[in-house]
């Protein structure tokens, strides 16, 4: 009976908002979902270079879509989801191969991914608009 007593009980609901996620796991569940987003917009990005080749009005018809400001913030976003997902996939071989996988490095490598992906996206919404 006093193990009873001295066990903790586990929380029936864990509140997600509450919860302080380090700085790792929150690359990583950005990793996650950047890699869903490239999925999800695969296919409207080959239907847009499918249109592009089939004819020079099919090609004309793209680059009014991508001269939209609504379809340069898309492709903006794709891009952040393009370069962190790249940059965080090579911080993840690195950590599978037992490089960088103490406390120290672990958060410094996040750090690194979250800065050179936000610096690329810069530089590639500066190239887009």
């Amino acid at each position: 009976m006093a193990d009873a007593a001295v066990k903790k009980k586990r929380p029936v609901y864990l509140d997600l908002v509450r919860i302080r996620l380090p700085l790792p796991g929150f690359v990583s569940i950005l990793h996650r979902v950047s890699g869903m987003v490239l999925f999800l917009f695969a296919f409207w990005l080959l239907a847009l270079l499918d249109a592009s080749l089939e004819s020079p009005e099919g090609y004309a018809q793209v680059q009014a879509t991508i001269g939209h400001p609504l379809a340069k913030l898309v492709l903006i976003g794709l891009g952040w989801a393009f370069l962190h997902h790249f940059c965080a996939g090579i911080r993840y071989l690195f950590m599978d191969m037992d490089m960088g996988v103490d406390l120290a490095t672990t958060r410094a490598s996040s750090w690194a991914v979250l800065a050179v992906s936000g610096f690329l996206t810069l530089v590639l919404g500066a190239w887009l608009w």
